[in-house]
């Protein structure tokens, strides 16, 4: 389906940039995080950014109850112009007046009227909470009828509305090509840091690894990939694993070497899991929780950390298991299935670990899965118990790994 044309959508210039398909001005209106609304009040031209959202064929305009566009829509309307726009990068081209901005956007017109009932602003309310993360409406208080009608919601059917994408592209002069100029794209994306909180409630899953609307995906080196073997599977690490990993924790032994506290509640449990799905969301660590394949539960976690795509190297830690599953072969197989995606799949060149200087038990596991020492750092770190530790580092690297690889699958076929 597509829109029809209008005066105030048939542009003067690159008529083949526009599009009118009901399709492309979703998908963009529903990636822009903002718009802009224009309107006229006593002869005087406003423009002012805002949020929306659109639900079906209308889009729905966040104001104010006493801000001057809802003011001036109370009687029969309010004519507006809304501008929605994601920049998508930067072109640089080797003559000055051709520099442009690669962006998608979409204008509408037409006559928005006041929304006043309460039911419709109840569902918009959660529709604009949705559209910042799908779900958060659930996870959070409605308005009350006191913050409703503070709340100004301006709705704009589309009828009069198109789309523009000027693409990627460098539009330099044939005469200017062989000037000794750089040119070429700079990509530009919203990219979300880590969640700040202030309370101690669990990081919500859709805040883990957030993007605005249909971005690129996440660089393979930081997304954890569910990875099967014949004993064990490695799924994405979640809050969905929190009673599997606290009953396969209670032993003390498996925290006697860690950086954190044993977690003594599940709901400590659940902090401990957030605090790795926020460094997730940095880009800080990689966490996949370690099933056993015989249960079908969670029995340990383990994770990529200091990964460095542009030199290929990562780390392997932040591992434990359960004492019951120590010596059963299942650390190992992750360990084997890590290495071959580091290796393998990502084509990393360095795979490194560290350890506890005391943690013996751990040394002996890295170095038979044959990684070489390469050194101490002294009084690298503080134990959970304030005491300096000494940490050993080992490292792989990709022309160690085939007879790595081959020594690690014999032992685990011997059982």
């Amino acid at each position: 389906m597509t829109y029809p044309a209008s005066t105030t959508t048939t542009p003067r210039r690159y008529p083949d940039r526009m599009h009118r398909d009901h399709e492309t001005v979703h998908q963009i209106l529903d990636e822009a995080l903002h718009c802009h609304l224009g309107y006229v009040v006593d002869g005087l031209p406003r423009v002012v950014p805002t949020v929306h959202v659109r639900i079906g064929e209308t889009v729905y305009l966040h104001a104010s109850s006493g801000a001057s566009s809802s003011l001036a829509a109370r009687d029969g309307g309010l004519p507006v112009t809304v501008a929605a726009t994601i920049l998508d990068g930067l072109v640089f081209a080797r003559a000055q007046a051709h520099h442009s901005a690669p962006y998608r956007s979409v204008v509408a017109h037409g006559l928005a009227r006041l929304v006043t009932d309460e039911r419709t602003k109840l569902a918009v309310s959660a529709a604009l909470v949705d559209k910042l993360a799908a779900g958060r409406s659930a996870e959070s208080r409605p308005p009350n009828r006191r913050e409703l009608a503070s709340v100004g919601m301006l709705a704009l059917p589309l009828t009069e509305v198109a789309a523009k994408i000027r693409p990627a592209t460098v539009g330099d002069d044939e005469e200017d090509l062989g000037l000794p100029y750089w040119a070429g794209v700079l990509p530009l994306r919203t990219v979300a840091e880590a969640p700040v909180p202030v309370n101690d409630r669990p990081l919500p899953a859709y805040l883990v690894g957030w993007q605005r609307g249909a971005e690129p995906a996440r660089s393979p080196w930081l997304t954890a990939e569910p990875i099967t073997g014949e004993r064990v599977r490695l799924e994405p690490l979640s809050l969905d694993h929190v009673d599997d990993l606290f009953e396969a924790s209670r032993d003390p032994q498996v925290w006697r070497w860690l950086t954190a506290p044993q977690p003594t509640t599940p709901a400590e449990m659940a902090r401990e899991i957030t605090r790795a799905l926020t460094a997730a969301a940095a880009g800080d660590r990689v966490p996949w929780a370690q099933i056993d394949l015989a249960t079908g539960r969670a029995v340990g976690v383990t994770s990529y950390y200091e990964v460095v795509p542009a030199h290929r190297r990562l780390e392997i830690g932040h591992t434990w298991l359960g004492s019951a599953y120590w010596r059963s072969g299942l650390n190992t197989e992750s360990k084997l299935l890590l290495l071959t995606r580091a290796f393998e799949a990502l084509g990393a060149r360095r795979v490194a670990w560290r350890t506890d200087i005391g943690n013996e038990r751990s040394q002996r596991a890295i170095e038979r899965l044959g990684a070489t020492r390469e050194g101490v750092l002294r009084a690298h770190q503080e134990r959970v118990d304030g005491s300096l530790r000494d940490t050993v580092y080992y490292a792989m690297t990709a022309d160690e790994w085939p007879a790595a690889r081959d020594r690690l699958r014999a032992r685990l076929s011997r059982g």
